[in-house]
């Protein structure tokens, strides 16, 4: 088989798929485009990627041969069973050292079984996670690509090329670990932004039914907040967001129907975290709170029947809104703690060697949860790369003594206001179960073995050397096996 000239090809022309070529394009790389819709290809030729180098391809075998080898083809088509699909059509023409790249939103599970089988072809299989929206697509994601470790020499002058890059022009993209790890990375980032965004809406909802502020008037707060530590892109976002009119002038963001969306990504994180004995509550809550929007029915009916507080809290303005910046700022570091929490039990559990701080610069630049602060992260990691929480940093813990007490008030008010914020509440009661030496968790393993056996540990003997009472008299001598659920 005669070897091309094109770098790198790509399958699917929806939005993000166009971006990431064109900035290829940019970058000096020669690209072959191909979707199964061979008249898109067409299209795409003709306008978004007219005057390019970029070349089309009408069937997956004209496309393998316009690439020279290895050849390096990427997916970006919807997560399930097309990829596989298009697994299966690549393998029959491409050679050993043939690199298959999923760039798309799938679930981590399935590409550690997809790199095992396109191994066992003899070829090698990359699943990236690619975060930053059309527009990081076009002129800088954040890339997040594991797999075939041999795969990495070979993409990665494409992928640091085309990635965004921070303030020393660092690219936000490195090799993540084997198998799932990069799409599990990205699992966890979008988990993350569910907690962020939730988080971003409590604020907004606390200023808005707490303290009757218009959308005008919160958008120069959320301006204001980002030019601090709360520097982010959807923070940033946010303000454009309540400074945006509809057509009669009038705010927007008010005309909005309350229900929010999801397309699986956070629920992935909290079923995960289940599974691995994670409590990543924010980002539970999150999810949660998106599946109560989604009931808006009954919850128009349920406002009529079901009382509650008026929501106006009596507060001086300007301290309550640095008490919210408060809130949310150390609510956030709390969801950043837990899912690298969660990366840790996950890099145990499954075999991967994840770098922490290389991550958070992943994540420093072209995604959607980029921000300031995540520098912070990166410097706790470089200073303690066995560090088991990021809580117990120094910046962390600072800021957490310096946010408390605005935080708690804010909570406080919230509850005493009927103004629900489960977020911002679930973040300050982890918060404060994690520093407690000690929780009533004694009683619920006496319950436990009260009514099932199941044993516990004393407090006056060893760890790992378990007791069982007969509570009631009557019960028999035999104690349940223990094991950890």
């Amino acid at each position: 088989m005669s070897t091309g000239t094109a770098d790198i090809a790509l399958i699917g022309l929806a939005v993000m798929g166009q971006n990431l070529i064109l900035n290829m394009n940019d970058h000096g790389f020669t690209v072959v485009a191909y979707n199964r819709t061979t008249s898109k290809v067409d299209e795409f030729l003709a306008h978004e990627a007219k005057g390019t180098h970029v070349v089309g391809a009408h069937s997956l075998a004209e496309m393998v041969g316009l690439l020279k080898r290895p050849r390096r083809v990427m997916m970006l088509v919807k997560a399930g069973q097309a990829v596989d699909d298009f697994i299966e059509q690549l393998i029959p023409l491409l050679e050993p050292g043939d690199i298959i790249i999923d760039g798309g939103n799938s679930l981590f599970t399935d590409t550690n079984r997809r790199t095992q089988y396109v191994e066992s072809k003899g070829l090698l299989y990359v699943g990236s996670g690619v975060s930053g929206g059309e527009e990081g697509a076009r002129h800088g994601p954040s890339l997040m690509p594991g797999g075939s470790p041999a795969a990495w020499p070979f993409i990665q002058p494409i992928f640091q090329s085309i990635a965004a890059k921070v303030e020393d022009g660092s690219p936000c993209c490195d090799w993540v670990g084997e198998g799932g790890a990069g799409h599990y990375v990205k699992m966890v980032h979008n988990g993350i932004e569910y907690g962020d965004m939730q988080l971003i809406c409590e604020a907004y909802a606390l200023m808005q039914s707490g303290l009757g502020l218009t959308a005008s008037e919160m958008s120069q707060v959320f301006h204001d907040w980002n030019a601090g530590e709360l520097d982010s892109f959807l923070i940033e976002i946010t303000a454009n967001i309540l400074a945006f009119r509809d057509t009669d002038g009038s705010s927007l963001v008010d005309h909005i129907l309350d229900t929010a969306g999801q397309k699986g990504t956070g629920k992935w994180t909290v079923i995960d975290s289940a599974q691995l004995a994670q409590p990543v509550t924010l980002i539970a809550e999150a999810v949660y709170a998106r599946c109560v929007s989604a009931m808006k029915d009954e919850r128009v009916v349920a406002s009529k029947v079901l009382s509650g507080p008026d929501a106006r809290i009596p507060a001086d303005r300007a301290a309550f809104i640095e008490d919210v910046r408060s809130a949310l700022f150390a609510s956030k570091l709390i969801s950043y703690a837990q899912g690298y929490m969660l990366l840790r039990a996950a890099a145990q559990e499954y075999g991967w060697t994840l770098n922490y701080g290389g991550i958070a610069l992943m994540w420093r630049g072209g995604c959607i949860i980029r921000s300031r602060f995540l520098a912070k992260i990166k410097e706790a990691y470089d200073k303690n790369p066995d560090l088991t929480n990021l809580l117990l940093d120094e910046y962390f813990t600072a800021a957490m003594e310096r946010c408390q007490a605005g935080w708690r008030r804010v909570v406080s008010q919230a509850v005493l206001h009927g103004i629900s914020v489960p977020a911002i509440s679930t973040a300050l009661a982890f918060y404060d179960s994690y520093r407690s030496a000690r929780l009533p968790a004694n009683l619920l393993q006496a319950q436990r073995d009260y009514f099932g056996a199941h044993t516990y540990e004393r407090i006056d003997q060893p760890r790992g050397k378990f007791f069982h009472t007969n509570w009631t008299g009557s019960g028999g001598r035999v104690s349940s096996s223990t094991y950890t659920a």
